[in-house]
């Protein structure tokens, strides 16, 4: 078995990988924090060995699930419920919903701290927004919904003849058998994902990409946008929201309607009038909509 630090920076495709991850770092995690302050429901832990002081990110106490063992018992339940979502059950009460959100938000969490802890700060950041995009893909495949990254290959005219400009997207997820997508075009069946850790200084990318993709494809493109979270570490003891939810909307009225952004640990504008009407937990989104976004 890998070192705890080393496995964090490896690339992971199966949702049960995911799962095992989160339980090694559970388990370690007893051993190296060693006090917190808590600011509206979220954990600033802190681990200090030494003179060494390491400050780790915000932790929702209401979806984290700190306990190895009920942590294994919510995986199964997870299991479980992905089974009803694969078979295309439609009734999934508020209890199952929520533990969609809380097992995977703590798979990603747990991993978050695990890089907090045990890895270089500058490489840290990157392994994060990896490990999240290669977790919603691996929820998607579980899910049996056919899915890949692609990067559309856009020409453009210069002064020294046809150049290309890559607009990567993170996934595209296909109702067919295989993801009819290419690097010219983008089917009108399929969605584009776009998957960050937060919408701090993101947001507008996932507008600005679906309107140059309808611009080159000439026709309308599903896109969706998924976020880990929005709230981050201010200072040592407190905590702030990174949602610019006034500009989100100025968005979404001047320049173009997403099919839908959503969360694992939503900011509290999300359930607030207008924002709830384009912004849910993450859940929603694979016990309802995206049977209907594949569907339309």
């Amino acid at each position: 078995m890998l070192p705890l630090g080393k496995d964090l920076t490896q690339k992971k495709s199966n949702i049960s990988d995911f799962a095992d991850l989160a339980k090694r770092v559970l388990h370690h995690l007893p051993d190296v924090l060693s006090s917190y302050e808590e600011k509206n429901h979220y954990r600033l832990y802190v681990a200090q060995s030494g003179s060494t002081i390491k400050h780790v990110r915000p932790l929702n106490q209401k979806l984290f699930i700190a306990d190895p063992s009920k942590f294994v018992d919510a995986f199964d339940k997870y299991s479980t419920i992905t089974s009803k979502i694969r078979n295309k059950k439609k009734k999934f009460p508020e209890k199952e919903k929520q533990n969609i959100d809380s097992v995977l938000y703590t798979i990603q969490q747990s991993i978050g701290v695990g890089l907090d802890l045990f890895v270089n700060p500058n490489s840290a950041r990157k392994h994060v927004g990896n490990r999240f995009e290669e977790l919603i893909k691996a929820i998607f495949t579980d899910l049996g919904i056919q899915n890949k990254q692609l990067v559309l290959q856009i020409p453009y005219e210069t002064d020294e003849g046809e150049k290309i400009y890559k607009c990567e997207t993170d996934l595209i997820l296909s109702p067919y058998n295989e993801v009819k997508s290419t690097n010219k075009s983008v089917d009108k069946k399929e969605v584009v994902v776009s998957i960050k850790t937060t919408s701090k200084d993101r947001m507008g990318k996932i507008f600005m990409d679906r309107i140059l993709m309808e611009s080159f494809v000439n026709h309308k493109v599903k896109m969706i946008g998924i976020f880990l979270n929005d709230v981050q570490r201010k200072e040592k003891n407190n905590i702030s929201y990174t949602l610019v939810s006034g500009l989100f909307m100025v968005y979404t009225r001047f320049l173009t309607e997403l099919e839908g952004v959503y969360y694992l640990d939503s900011p509290p504008n999300v359930f607030k009038s207008p924002y709830n009407k384009y912004m849910c937990p993450f859940s929603e989104l694979i016990t309802k909509d995206i049977w209907k976004l594949l569907s339309s």
